[in-house]
């Protein structure tokens, strides 16, 4: 199987722009690696790709297993997450939140930020899970639609909820019931991200952008429009505009998102489809307006006067980083101590200060405004009520569906 392997990105990039590669590399963050195989991987072959690996075809669930836990004897857990994706202390050496988890536990947490990309990641743990063999890992952090998959696999297990009572408690209400998991029985949120409308107030030069069909209408923008590579995304906010459910839609409605961004591609509103690098047009003003990731946003208006962001009437769509406990984990009980640690509220809002996705905890606005209170008050970090209620996220794809979506989006994008 074919792996990608992008150039690490520094802790001092990343929490300063998130966006690009060393040595003036074209924009790159860790979002734009974030759902790999949603896009180019599956669009040029990927799933027949993952089924040449080995990979079982997605059918009736299989069950969970579970293993001798020892977390009692062996007080350590292995975590592996994205690069980039904890909080770090001023010499870039040491994980203040992990650290105080290990003075208050007693356990030690050997973090390892092994992934870059959904789909390489997945070949390097399949043969072990496939095989009903332990990967090395107690607790692993990844994307909805991996996570969909692994646990219709029956290669994670099920988490014991008495040893996540912060968890339990303040999880948002927009994080609770996935399709993919229902209750959050074999996974919690790490991190959110959502899907919004980013602009460049000087290049809109007045124009008013409230919405995706401003995007993909308004003629005065012709040209300077941009959509994501992503099809979740770009489907998903583009059904919302046309009075569709991301969560809930069929192959017709499908068709007619993509028939109207189409219409949109034919006449020449959309200057291109791209990952993260629409955020050097944007700040430029090569694009008055786009479709843009959250995390981005909160950096590039830091860093801009001239971006900004709205959040259509009709709605935003939400996706999730998730931790998870693959079967055969040695330190289960350990893993699930600190998935819950992350649930209250003060290394919650520790974490989310650093990094600056959407925080999944109930409770953290005081405790992260104690921090940053920019952070604090920023809805694309702490979603208020208002935003909250107009989150969507994309249903869960058969692997039929995924193929024949993803087929139709390569060739709307061109790629």
């Amino acid at each position: 199987m074919e792996q990608y392997e992008p150039e690490r990105l520094s802790p001092v990039q990343l929490a300063a722009l998130r966006r690009s590669f060393r040595n003036g590399r074209a924009s790159l963050t860790r979002r734009s690696l974030l759902r790999a195989s949603a896009g180019g991987a599956l669009a040029a072959g990927g799933l027949g790709a993952l089924s040449a690996c080995g990979i079982p075809a997605a059918g009736k669930p299989q069950g969970s297993v579970s293993s001798e836990d020892h977390s009692a004897k062996e007080k350590t857990i292995n975590f592996s997450n994205w690069t980039e994706y904890m909080d770090v202390d001023d010499s870039e050496k040491h994980h203040p939140t992990l650290d105080a988890f290990t003075k208050r536990t007693g356990i030690t947490v050997k973090y390892t930020e092994d992934i870059n990309d959904n789909v390489e990641f997945f070949g390097k743990i399949q043969p072990q899970l496939a095989a009903g063999q332990d990967t090395g890992r107690d607790m692993i952090v990844v994307t909805d639609w991996l996570a969909a998959r692994l646990i219709r696999f029956g290669w994670v297990q099920k988490l014991d909820p008495s040893n996540l009572p912060h968890a339990y408690t303040n999880l948002s209400a927009q994080f609770r019931n996935p399709d993919w998991d229902p209750g959050r029985a074999y996974s919690y949120p790490w991190q959110g991200i959502s899907t919004v409308i980013a602009y460049n107030k000087k290049a809109l030069d007045g124009i008013e952008v409230r919405s995706v069909s401003d995007l993909l209408d308004n003629p005065k923008l012709k040209g300077r429009v941009g959509f994501l590579s992503e099809m979740r995304d770009s489907i998903g906010m583009t059904l919302l505009d046309m009075g569709k459910d991301p969560a809930n839609f069929t192959d017709d409605d499908f068709d007619a998102a993509t028939a109207r961004i189409q219409k949109a591609v034919d006449k020449g509103q959309i200057r291109r489809f791209t990952g993260n690098d629409y955020t050097s047009d944007l700040t430029k003003g090569d694009l008055a307006a786009c479709l843009a990731w959250a995390g981005d946003v909160v950096q590039l208006k830091a860093d801009s006067p001239d971006v900004d962001f709205i959040i259509p009437d009709s709605g935003y769509l939400t996706s999730t980083d998730n931790m998870l406990v693959p079967n055969k984990a040695r330190h289960k009980t350990n893993a699930e101590r600190l998935m819950d640690y992350y649930y209250e509220p003060e290394p919650a809002a520790e974490l989310s200060a650093y990094i600056n996705y959407v925080c999944p905890v109930d409770g953290v606005k005081p405790y992260l405004a104690k921090i940053d209170k920019d952070a604090a008050n920023n809805p694309l970090i702490i979603p208020d009520k208002a935003m909250a209620a107009k989150s969507h996220a994309f249903r869960s794809l058969s692997s039929k569906e995924e193929t024949a979506y993803e087929e139709k989006f390569a060739k709307l994008t061109g790629a």
